[in-house]
């Protein structure tokens, strides 16, 4: 399979609020993730990081011109990559202590992480046998309702077991916008990995529902806005009635 350069491994789009969408254009959809910058008048905010099969701080210049707080929304290989380039680190209680152990297992890159998730490989000497986080010990551990503080900006934490134990999304409520991280996206939604519950999934997607979002950007696929996510709920829930 053809190789990509370092160059070109990163697309960046800004998508308004001060927020820049930052992927992976060559890893097939269903495994990428969304990264999203986020501006605030104090400091930055980083919303995942990606693989980690090529250096975001040297390939994409925004997440390095300011103080900057990189928060996983949870502890799957292709939301922490880059985390240990940064040297503010927010996970929740849950998954810190695998943030700071990550190994092909627990990160879910044993058995996702082949060459078929690519539509162009990573630059050498990228091994997809090989490949495997880096430990990010958090500097910083969250819990529900806990606020990451831009200064002009406040986005509260949200804990969402369900996908994972200590996913979490974030929530700015002047705006309206939702980081939703991988409980919630509009495509097809993983119940089923060795960490998941469904209990907790139904219980995070009821509690999601009443929350007044305007904008959802999620762990994965285009971003939605409010009544899309509230449609995706309620189909959602009923499809999982007890």
């Amino acid at each position: 399979m053809e190789r990509a350069t370092a160059e070109i491994w990163y697309e960046t789009r800004k998508v308004g609020d001060d927020v820049t969408y930052i992927c992976e254009p060559f890893i097939e959809e269903f495994y990428r993730c969304n990264i999203w910058h986020v501006r605030g008048r104090d400091k930055d905010m980083l919303v995942d990081s990606g693989m980690g099969v090529v250096s975001l701080r040297e390939q994409v210049p925004l997440v390095t011109e300011r103080p900057l707080e990189a928060v996983a929304s949870h502890t799957h290989f292709d939301h922490i990559g880059c985390h240990h380039e940064f040297e503010h680190r927010t996970v929740h209680r849950c998954e810190a202590e695998l943030l700071a152990e990550p190994t092909r297992k627990n990160t879910l890159a044993d058995p996702y992480v082949t060459d078929e998730i690519f539509t162009k490989l990573p630059p050498l000497p990228y091994a997809s046998t090989e490949y495997a986080v880096k430990k990010a010990p958090a500097t910083r551990i969250v819990e529900d309702g806990d606020v990451v503080d831009l200064g002009d900006r406040h986005f509260t934490v949200i804990h969402t077991p369900g996908h994972s134990p200590g996913g979490i999304a974030l929530y700015e409520k002047a705006s309206g916008i939702l980081f939703s991280g991988d409980i919630l996206y509009d495509g097809p939604l993983i119940e089923d990995t060795y960490h998941s519950d469904i209990g907790d999934y139904i219980a995070s997607m009821t509690r999601l529902l009443d929350l007044p979002v305007r904008l959802v950007h999620g762990g994965h696929f285009p971003s939605f806005s409010g009544e899309r996510y509230r449609t995706l709920i309620r189909d959602w829930l009923t499809s999982h009635d007890r």
